[in-house]
């Protein structure tokens, strides 16, 4: 794909990305994608379907109690339950606004791993990364659930094919996490200021009618995926029945502002056309 190499005029040091059909065909594919890079925020999309898998194998259950009192497991990966962005701290009710919230992804994979007996990371691999073939990806450093992933375009490529065409869950699972949870809720999309709504489903941004936005004016509003700050995202735009991933090694800043929507909107002109 041509558009791919709109990377390389990135201000970046290094920049890898891949495009993948719904159907698991890599159609492109530019830069280092066997290269390990750290994650950020992508993370949560891999330790949300972590989540689910131990929904479906009766692990924990979405609508039981975990983390603030009133909060459950949906609100936690919704990005509902009250706590505060980077500290375990409460703000508000549970399922009142849309507050992203690091902390309560680390409250989730502290339940998880009481639940499954079973160190988070530990379950991640197992449950998700070994049956993908995702050799490369892991949780390192302080091992949260919510930004210390490590991983590669090549497996991340893995990853968004299982999304788009599920075997390790339930077809209807996945819609599920789609799906607006809580819809209505106002809140701080990071980097990009408030959005009202501030849509999201279980563990994945949906893109919606959200302006700004990291993804691009072509996208369409069912386009779901994430961002991290580390200069990586990941969307899946169900309507192109296709999904795309860049990684990077610079921090994510008013450079990613101004290039991430043109090189999508590129990506998708090249495969409607």
């Amino acid at each position: 794909m041509q558009s791919l190499a709109l990377i390389e005029n990135w201000p970046v040091p290094t920049a890898a990305a891949a495009v993948v059909r719904a159907d698991g065909t890599v159609v492109g594919t530019r830069g280092p994608t066997g290269q390990r890079f750290a994650l950020a925020s992508v993370t949560k999309p891999l330790a949300a379907y972590a989540a689910l898998v131990a929904y479906e194998e009766g692990a924990i259950e979405l609508d039981e109690p975990a983390g603030p009192e009133g909060s459950t497991v949906r609100h936690l990966l919704a990005h509902t339950s009250g706590l505060a962005f980077d500290e375990h701290r409460v703000t508000s009710g549970p399922g009142t606004r849309r507050l992203y919230s690091n902390a309560g992804f680390e409250v989730l994979g502290d339940h998880i791993a009481k639940a499954t007996e079973m160190d988070f990371a530990e379950y991640l691999r197992q449950a998700v990364l070994e049956p993908l073939g995702m050799s490369a990806t892991a949780l390192e450093g302080g091992a949260s659930p919510a930004k210390d992933g490590v991983s590669t375009v090549d497996d991340l490529v893995r990853f968004t094919a299982e999304v788009q065409a599920p075997r390790l869950l339930d077809a209807r699972t996945v819609a599920e996490a789609m799906t607006v949870t809580y819809p209505g809720l106002k809140g701080v999309l990071p980097g990009y200021g408030h959005q009202n709504p501030n849509d999201w489903g279980l563990g994945f941004e949906i893109r919606d009618s959200k302006s700004p936005h990291w993804t691009g004016s072509s996208s369409s509003p069912r386009t779901f995926g994430h961002f991290g700050q580390a200069g990586t995202f990941l969307w899946v735009d169900p309507d192109a029945g296709a999904a795309c991933v860049a990684l990077t090694d610079r921090p994510f800043g008013p450079w990613a502002v101004e290039v991430w929507p043109a090189f999508t909107d590129a990506v998708l002109a090249e495969l409607r056309g």
